[in-house]
């Protein structure tokens, strides 16, 4: 008893008290700042493996970056990223980081669906469907569950059958093969029901996109609710995300 006492004592608190102020790692690559800085954009567009950055003005879509940095690199005069993780957003517009914007990324409160907080606020089971991901964000909402982030004291939890969940959260940029099993998740889950794409590869394709191999009509059926950039997410973005997306407004 007095050795587990004493190894307590030498850990500490290893979950996070305060997940909407906690900080970062110094090599986290979070919300990215483009300056007024007068540059040849033309080399950083062609360096972007995505095309996530275009000029007129400068602009990084979120949604197609993958967060490899290699912009900041090349000019780091003209662009840099933040330890800013929270930059989820429930409008694929809300993605685009424009230059001299340095403003936090905050969720359009306007769009939010009146049921979302009416019935989700207090408690909200989540269905996590892969569609072709490569499982580096399936192990980052893994890790929203731990002890570090336990996202379960906030009533946020993955459950194992869509018809116990309250929505999906979709990672991969959506194969062929997993586009009928997508749909059929989504409709066992009854109403009303909640779309989170999390990670690069689900809000466009990734470096997939536009592949043959890939099949993402499901996605112009229906409205997002929330998008979580990230190439992968952290599980930080997740969570004050989701915690935005289904609170209480007044």
């Amino acid at each position: 008893m007095i050795k587990n006492i004493k190894i307590l004592l030498h850990q500490g608190k290893q979950y996070i008290p305060d997940i909407t102020k906690a900080e970062v790692p110094g090599i986290f690559r979070g919300r990215p700042v483009i300056s007024g800085a007068v540059v040849d954009v033309q080399p950083l567009i062609e360096l972007c493996p995505t095309g996530a950055i275009s000029a007129d003005p400068v602009c990084i879509d979120l949604g197609k970056c993958t967060f490899c940095g290699e912009c900041a690199f090349a000019s780091p005069h003209k662009i840099k990223f933040t330890r800013d993780y929270k930059m989820a957003v429930n409008s694929r517009e809300g993605l685009l980081i424009k230059e001299g914007e340095e403003s936090p990324i905050m969720l359009d409160a306007g769009i939010i669906r009146k049921e979302i907080a009416e019935y989700f606020s207090g408690s909200l089971k989540l269905r996590q469907v892969s569609a072709g991901g490569d499982n580096s964000c399936e192990l980052e909402l893994n890790a929203c569950g731990n002890v570090n982030f336990d996202m379960g004291r906030f009533g946020i939890e993955f459950v194992a059958s869509p018809r116990h969940a309250d929505g999906i959260v979709i990672t991969g940029p959506i194969s062929e093969n997993m586009a009928g099993p997508l749909q059929i998740c989504y409709d066992a889950v009854p109403d009303p029901k909640i779309i989170i794409l999390a990670g690069t590869d689900a809000i466009s394709g990734g470096i997939f996109a536009g592949s043959p191999a890939l099949n993402r009509h499901f996605l112009d059926n229906y409205k997002i609710d929330l998008y979580v950039p990230g190439n992968p997410i952290h599980p930080l973005t997740f969570i004050n995300g989701v915690l935005e997306l289904i609170k209480k407004r007044k």
